[in-house]
């Protein structure tokens, strides 16, 4: 179904007659309403982080009014739950906390409900985001789209990170002398920039008010609007399709916004909203009164952040920490400052600067509204897998205590194997992702050329054997050629023809290296011609192979 044809529902034309006749917004709302969004379970994945941000907005709301940000001493009731928090000293944040999960109605169900939102908010982004990634929904027209998200992406883990520390428990006292820590490992400004955090020696007295107004008001007010930019470039750029017959850069083949796709997002909203509510009712997490409130001198076991900060916490854990130096007089802490600080950006910032460094690679210039198969770009896919199997080393590595534990495994000789991993994982994954990749491209060429195997094997009477293939119909036949086969770039000689040196030969040299790292290594799509030629082929032989029998038996 095309925007061409779709019309206004009944239902909805007397709601717009009213606005026109007010505010005269009839167009913009018939448009809206014919506007098609392509049918594809990925699709919804950006769904489920929208309606996770708005359970996390209307759940925040309410621990808001209990919660009280402050790290001022006091005591817990004596006759407060749980019984072995009565009399302790605490802080007010934690206190607080604690007293809402026991005593407000409904406290400790809006506490799990945020927390699971936040957890889902983060794991939903991060698959959107790998799934952009893989099909090239990056490209032109929307890198501001996917810088966008991508931004959106690293405030939900300061959200996390600002959201996890209020409590003031041990656990959450521990990130933030893990935090601490990695802030004064920055050179010349480390110390500085802790004590702006902390408001002086650490934990200070300021950090949790600060927290609580950086997690509250700036870091949502921020998602909200890059949301609102997000949606609105999403229908301004027009969304991408999977390719299949019929779908071109030039369409979008899917159903219209009313009433079909406004019926199925709401259904959605309510889907996702009720799950988060029987997982905060049924699942317990973040029990800050089993952890106590925060002591310096405490550590817990087992003891590890939310899955999307816990690769920070493997990164530290794998560094050795014979990486210290003092340098004129000044520490340089590499065992903190490597780990917590260079390795996790650069895996981030990889996810980020790919789109830039892909338009470089291809110079490409044309719109790009037709979806990759991760299959067809090989380099890319394997790129994205052997950075995916880094982290997910560094999520075993941050849990690397309680795979001793559980397992009756040696400490040490698991980090020791994490350490391995770190090196020899991605780039292991990139190999076999690449040549996996090219495989199965290989598979869909002779699919394309020979179809499907039936197994059925025909004997001709002189003892000759053949397969009978079945021929792919044109749908399937289309999502396998329709694409292009990027190539590496060819660039002008180093010296035109008076023997001249070309400016800028040395950074087009460097460009080509680059797009053969990226291109050179490619499976060309089927042409009509190669097509035309397979089957003419097929039925040469097949013919050969009767007449001769025929022959034969003549004969």
């Amino acid at each position: 179904m095309t925007a061409e044809s779709v019309k206004l529902p009944k239902a909805v034309e007397p709601t717009v007659d009213v606005l026109d006749q007010r505010v005269g917004l009839a167009a913009g709302i018939r448009g809206l309403a014919r506007k098609v969004f392509p049918d594809h379970w990925s699709f919804l994945l950006g769904e489920i982080a929208l309606y996770s941000f708005i359970v996390l907005l209307l759940s925040g709301v309410f621990l808001t009014m209990f919660f009280i940000p402050s790290m001022g001493d006091t005591v817990y009731p004596t006759d407060a739950l749980p019984v072995q928090l009565q009399g302790m000293e605490m802080s007010e944040a934690m206190k607080s906390t604690t007293y809402m999960s026991f005593h407000v109605r409904g406290g400790l169900l809006m506490r799990q409900v945020h927390h699971w939102a936040a957890l889902l908010f983060m794991l939903s982004i991060v698959v959107h985001m790998l799934r952009v990634f893989f099909t090239g929904a990056f490209r032109k027209p929307r890198e501001l789209n996917y810088v966008i998200g991508f931004s959106m992406l690293v405030l939900g883990m300061l959200a996390g990170l600002t959201g996890y520390s209020l409590p003031d428990d041990v656990l959450s006292g521990n990130g933030l002398r893990i935090l601490e820590g990695v802030v004064r490992s920055i050179p010349v400004i480390g110390s500085y920039l802790s004590y702006m955090v902390f408001g002086g020696e650490f934990p200070g007295t300021d950090v949790i008010p600060r927290m609580f107004t950086m997690h509250i008001l700036v870091i949502p007010g921020l998602i909200l609007a890059l949301v609102t930019v997000h949606l609105l470039l999403v229908f301004w750029n027009k969304h991408t399709q999977y390719p299949g017959p019929g779908r071109t850069n030039k369409n979008v083949v899917g159903y219209p916004l009313f009433p079909v796709y406004t019926a199925k997002a709401g259904g959605f909203f309510f889907v996702v909203t009720g799950v988060l509510v029987l997982m905060g009712a049924f699942l317990s997490i973040n029990n800050v009164w089993a952890y106590g409130p925060y002591d310096p001198g405490l550590v817990s076991a087992g003891a590890q952040p939310d899955w999307y900060m816990l690769f920070l916490e493997g990164t530290l854990r794998l560094m050795p920490g014979q990486t210290e130096y003092v340098i004129g007089g000044y520490t340089l802490s590499l065992n903190i400052l490597i780990p917590g600080a260079v390795i996790p950006g650069l895996l981030i910032t990889f996810f980020g600067a790919y789109p830039f460094i892909e338009r470089y690679v291809t110079k490409a210039t044309v719109e790009h509204h037709v979806l990759d198969r991760p299959r067809n770009v090989p380099t890319r896919t394997a790129l994205g897998v052997s950075v995916l199997v880094a982290f997910f080393v560094t999520l075993g590595a941050g849990a690397n205590d309680l795979l001793a534990t559980h397992f009756k495994l040696n400490l040490n000789g698991i980090t020791l194997v994490f350490r391995v991993l770190f090196f020899v994982a991605p780039i292991l994954a990139f190999i076999i992702t690449k040549r996996v990749c090219l495989a199965l491209q290989r598979k869909d060429r002779e699919l394309v050329l020979y179809g499907h195997e039936t197994g059925y094997i025909r004997r001709t009477p002189q003892g000759a054997y053949y397969e009978v293939h079945e021929p792919l119909d044109e749908y399937e036949r289309w999502q396998l050629v329709s694409y292009e086969a990027n190539r590496p770039l060819e660039i002008e000689p180093e010296f035109d023809d008076n023997g001249v040196e070309r400016p800028g030969y040395k950074r087009d040299r460097r460009r080509q290296r680059l797009s053969r790292f990226f291109f050179e290594d490619r499976i060309e799509p089927v042409t009509p011609a190669e097509l035309e030629a397979a089957q003419q082929q097929i039925e040469s032989d097949v013919a050969e192979l009767e007449g001769q029998a025929l022959e034969e038996i003549s004969n």
